[in-house]
């Protein structure tokens, strides 16, 4: 009876420890609700300047120009930390299997966890970067107001 009473403790402690790890998921998972708001409100900016283009000449045209190429570099920053979101948001994932394989057959998977824990946090912070640079370019575009 004493390795199953060991057994089942280990178990349970896996789980206490599995909580931080499933809200890093959550939080996660809220900014990759953020990050598809920002992608659509900017695919959306994008469509109507490509629609209006050819109705504006000179500077005006130029300045839609300008703003297309910032539009198309905040999509591709928004793209870059949603991967690095959902793969950090994976690797949490594969922490917390292998932390409860480790519980179940009794091995000390610690190394494993502990890497994988690093590698989510990297990913993340990847994400949080990209983020960080797609918000500033968005904040201090010289945008003129084409549309309403």
């Amino acid at each position: 009876m004493p390795v199953l009473d060991s057994h089942v403790f280990d178990i349970t402690r896996t789980i206490q420890l599995a909580v931080a790890p499933v809200f890093l998921l959550t939080a996660i998972g809220t900014l990759i609700n953020a990050l598809m708001g920002r992608l659509g409100r900017a695919v959306d900016r994008r469509r109507k300047l490509e629609e209006l283009l050819n109705a504006f000449e000179g500077e005006t045209h130029a300045s839609m120009e300008r703003e297309l190429l910032i539009l198309a570099t905040r999509v591709k920053l928004v793209l870059w930390a949603m991967a690095s979101a959902v793969f950090s948001a994976l690797l949490v994932c594969l922490l917390i299997g292998t932390a409860f394989l480790g519980a179940f057959v009794a091995m000390d998977l610690s190394r494993p966890v502990a890497a994988l824990f690093v590698m989510a946090i990297a990913a993340l912070t990847l994400c949080l970067l990209a983020f960080l640079r797609e918000v500033f370019l968005a904040a201090v575009s010289d945008r003129a107001r084409f549309i309403s």
